[in-house]
């Protein structure tokens, strides 16, 4: 009796690329603008980029990348899942999720990451770290954010 073998399934091309940026204010834009190119159409596209640009803002915010020093992203992208890493020079605090008052300017960048990505961690010292935020081709049903319909007692006031 001869069995049929099943095919083998298709493998997903694994997609890496790596880019350093200099530690100035306007390279933000140049990593979204990066990232964006690298993953045209890949679904979640817009909670990637937010996250990366919150993930670059605290690493020239926080650590001496943004004091004259440079950073770097890496975006990796197999079988649907995303991951995005920004690798800063060092800084003394470690990357925290943090409660911020309501009329805080600053605050909200990792709890933003948290919130958008599947998930998210660092690793490092005061030398160095990278954060890393990832990312399936859907979120998980837990992850959905609902808005409070116009009008209603939870948006009256503003944001």
């Amino acid at each position: 009796m001869l069995l049929a073998q099943p095919e083998p399934a298709a493998l997903a091309p694994v997609m890496y690329w790596r880019a350093v940026f200099p530690g100035t204010p306007d390279q933000a834009h140049a990593v979204r603008a990066f990232v964006a190119t690298l993953l045209p159409g890949r679904p979640r596209l817009d909670e990637v980029l937010l996250s990366v640009g919150e993930l670059v803002a605290n690493a020239l915010r926080h650590t001496r990348s943004g004091q004259g020093g440079s950073f770097t992203v890496d975006v990796y992208h197999a079988a649907g899942r995303t991951e995005i890493s920004v690798t800063d020079q060092g800084g003394p605090a470690e990357p925290a999720v943090a409660d911020a008052d309501e009329f805080a300017e600053c605050g909200r960048g990792l709890r933003t990451v948290a919130l958008l990505a599947d998930s998210w961690g660092w690793h490092g010292n005061d030398q160095g770290r990278t954060v890393t935020a990832v990312f399936a081709a859907e979120p998980p049903a837990t992850a959905v954010l609902s808005c409070p319909e116009s009008g209603s007692p939870a948006t009256a006031g503003g944001r």
